[in-house]
């Protein structure tokens, strides 16, 4: 009987298998990693342990991947399945040497040399029974529950107390085939193979665990010494005439109500509770991107996640991903409006630190929130922060805020060697709890203030609220952005590091607006955000069912075939299964006539939906605007779409923050696809095959209330050229208040001030608010906008742009 087969062990892996729970990272190997089902592969594990190869093989029989227990056979030579770097650890005495794993090793490499087809992939598994960091003051609990070495006796009260949380992370796997071919097959490549696979567990249990954690009070103490602080508790002293100990105890209440206080088993027992929660509220959780993230955490760079804010669960929803994803949760910098009993305190033992949303030039303040800050990078904790600094409450990117995002450039400026990357999130819901209240604020109500009722209050209103999506953009390492803005940055500080740089402010801006865009270019197109943006671009937010399947249909085969970032997500299924998504989720409502059945939006719910449709209309904008091109003319010459896109685009940049990197050649794949769908044709011009009109139409109809904003804009700057930026603003937006009224247009984004300033910011860049500016370009693409509009809208543009200005 083979060793793994006998009685006793038989029995020890059935009463573990009652006392284990294991979460596999990531949760498909196939999808994220690079193993090939049509090749043997071995496995890598740290430290020969009959506990951690049991709970590998329970995992691998449901991941269809070879048992552990069973040997591997390449060209007549057995080997054992799974390769160690150390052996086990027994209660007394020495651990068991390696020599044997190397001796497998050499085997395997030695097969490789005579058989030159043959790849085995040595894939790395690293098991983690619990994941506590430790803290600088242990005492003897973490011996007890010591972890990377321990002997059977402490795996068995492992086991006992911590089994459940235990996980098992599979890496990238290592082709044999490539080490023999490179490097030979001798004695030294086995010991390099080795050492190799030491550094990767070593990294990536800190991946998995996070650094040390401190003792908040030492961190105080440390803090308090630091020299910036010194310097300005003694400003602090001398300004409000207070002695130094005064003004010492100031900034120690300053720490005490920024600090983080990380409890890990705070975080085991949330745990519980969210996954609880999660499958309560929603029907799954899609996440793209992780992967990324999770090699950013193993090559040492320090991660600061700057995610969109939709809601309160987006603080929740994120750490819990990233912990399952097996990498440790963010130290989150919430706003102080959330630290209030009890959800405060467990906020922050959660990871969460406290920021006022206003520092009102509290130079003492700044200086402990600054050194915090620092700290937490020095340490290599990962940071969270909402660049918005709040809840969108349109569904679009607000316009960031850039403190923290200057407060993480200027730690970098001070002397962080390792890379600091800022990882851009996508947050998406099928259902904001929110939206309801978003819509009432603003049509002016004041905002509640957060308090424990509201949590309650919360709580008891859970439902169904779909699925969620999690979206990891692309990456931005702030060494890499300031190479490329200030070349020569090392040097400027070396040279004076107390001046602030002239570039700092400006570079400061475009990373932030960067960040935006990458957090955009992430989206998610669900079947709620779809159905929603198909419905609110019909005049009655209704559609024969067979037609918006078909309209669904079109849409997701342009998000596939011409995609918009490799990072955007796209709901699976067809058209069909999203309507009957949104219909189970009663976004919708479905009603039958003798000619079929209807879908639509209620009336009392179509402000709401806008939130959702706004979640994702930077991804059909330009098709949108190609489309009201196409429908406005009955035969256009291909380079004219292509030159009024070019005009306007850079408006939708700045108000939707989108990254499209070669607009022409955008324009062209999406009038190719049009080509390809048989929706238009091309002979020296584009023309519309009447059939599909009706296609088309609904697509152009989700650009006409952003043409209509450009219309309002451009008819005042050519009738009144000389307007002032905040005469430009207050203008637009007393019109679009006017049209709306006229036109039935509810959409809160129309009425928004923000975005009207956000405008006329980016009209003054490109020179139409300038003495010197170009009217012919002002007149060209007023008459562009205008030409798009319906009759009836441009009439009442011009009329009461006309009107103003004569009075």
């Amino acid at each position: 009987m083979p060793k793994h087969d006998s009685l006793w062990l038989k029995s020890l892996r059935w009463i573990q298998k009652h006392l284990v729970h294991t979460i596999v990272v990531p949760q498909d190997p196939f999808a994220d990693l690079n193993l090939d089902a049509s090749r043997p592969l071995a496995y890598v594990m740290k430290t020969e342990s009959l506990s951690d190869i049991a709970a590998l093989s329970e995992i691998t029989a449901k991941l269809g991947l070879p048992s552990p227990y069973e040997p591997l056979v390449a060209n007549g030579v057995i080997a054992p399945r799974v390769v160690c770097l150390q052996g086990r650890k027994p209660l007394f005495g020495e651990r068991a040497g390696n020599e044997p794993f190397l001796e497998c090793f050499m085997r395997l490499l030695a097969v490789h040399k005579e058989r030159p087809e043959l790849d085995i992939q040595l894939v790395p598994v690293s098991l983690y029974w619990g994941r506590t960091p430790g803290k600088e003051d242990d005492t003897m609990k973490a011996a007890v529950f010591e972890r990377e070495n321990p002997t059977w006796l402490r795996k068995c009260l492992m086991i006992l107390f911590l089994g459940r949380h235990n996980f098992v992370q599979f890496s990238n796997a290592v082709s044999l085939r490539y080490m023999a071919d490179e490097h030979g097959t001798d004695m030294g490549i086995a010991h390099k193979l080795a050492r190799v696979a030491r550094v990767h567990f070593r990294r990536q249990r800190k991946v998995m665990t996070g650094p040390v954690l401190p003792n908040r009070q030492a961190l105080f103490h440390s803090l308090l010494k630091s020299e910036s602080l010194r310097k300005a508790i003694q400003e602090e002293a001398a300004n409000k005439k207070i002695s130094e100990t005064q003004a010492r105890e100031t900034a120690i209440e300053y720490l005490d109500e920024i600090a983080a206080d990380y409890s890990d088993s705070l975080v085991r027992i949330a745990e519980r509770f969210l996954t609880w929660l999660w499958n309560k509220l929603y029907s799954g959780i899609n996440i793209k991107g992780a992967e990324q993230v999770r090699q950013l955490h193993h090559d040492g760079h320090e991660i600061v996640y700057v995610p969109c804010h939709r809601s309160h669960m987006d603080y929740l929803l994120l750490s819990y991903i990233l912990y399952y994803q097996g990498m440790v949760p963010p130290h989150i910098a919430a706003g102080i409006n959330l630290n209030f009993w009890p959800a405060g305190p467990m906020f922050r033992r959660g990871g969460a630190f406290f920021i006022r949303r206003s520092f009102n030039g509290n130079k003492l303040y700044t200086a402990v929130f600054r050194e915090y800050l620092d700290q937490l990078f020095a340490k290599g904790y990962s940071v969270e922060y909402f660049s918005e600094g709040g809840r969108s409450r349109t569904g679009r990117l607000l316009a960031p805020k850039t403190g923290m995002i200057a407060m993480t450039m200027n730690s970098v400026l001070r002397g962080i060697e390792r890379p600091v990357t800022l990882v851009p999130v996508y947050l998406g819901y099928d259902h904001v709890m929110e939206v309801a209240t978003y819509h009432k604020e603003l049509s002016g109500k004041k905002k509640k203030k957060e308090s424990v009722w509201q949590v309650f209050g919360a709580i008891r209103k859970l439902g169904n609220f779909g699925q969620g999506y999690v979206n990891f953009g692309e990456p931005i390492t702030l060494q890499n952005f300031l190479n490329e803005r200030a070349p020569n940055w090392r040097t400027e500080l070396a040279d004076d590091p107390e001046q602030k740089p002239s570039w700092l402010t400006p570079a400061v801006n475009v990373l932030a607006n960067r960040v935006m865009t990458n957090i955009n270019d992430a989206a998610a197109a669900s079947s709620v955000t779809l159905t929603s943006l198909v419905l609110l671009a019909t005049d009655q937010n209704a559609l024969e069912r067979s037609l918006l399947e078909r309209q669904l249909d079109m849409y997701l085969t342009l998000l596939k075939k011409v995609p918009y970032t490799t990072y955007t997500s796209v709901a699976e299924g067809d058209g069909k299964h999203l309507v009957q998504q949104g219909l189970e989720l009663n976004k919708f409502v479905v009603c039958a006539d003798p000619l079929g059945e209807i879908v639509s939006i209620e009336t009392s719910q179509a402000v709401s939906m806008t939130y959702y449709r706004n979640n994702i209309i930077h991804l059909f904008i330009v098709p949108s605007l190609i489309a009201s091109c196409l429908t406005h003319n009955e035969q256009i010459p291909r380079q004219q779409v292509v030159s009024i896109v070019a005009d306007f685009y850079p408006l939708l940049k700045a108000e939707l923050f989108m990254g499209i990197k070669d607009v022409p050649a955008y324009v062209n794949q999406v009038l190719d696809f049009f080509i390809e769908q048989g929706l238009v044709v091309e002979t020296d011009t584009l023309t519309i095959v009447p059939e599909h009109t009706s296609q088309l139409l609904l697509l152009a109809s989700s650009v006409s209330e952003t043409l209509q904003r450009y219309a309002i804009i451009f008819n005042l700057l050519a009738n009144r050229p000389k307007m002032e930026r905040s005469e430009l603003e207050s203008e637009s937006h007393l019109l679009a208040q006017r049209l709306g009224a006229l036109h039935g247009i509810t959409a809160p984004e129309f009425y928004d001030k923000k975005l009207y300033g956000t405008l006329s910011v980016k009209l003054k860049e490109l020179g139409y608010l300038a003495d010197n500016q170009d009217k012919s370009n002002i007149n060209r693409i007023r008459d562009q906008a205008n030409s798009l509009l319906r009759p009836s809208v441009k009439q009442t543009i011009v009329a009461s742009v006309t009107a103003e200005h004569t009075v």
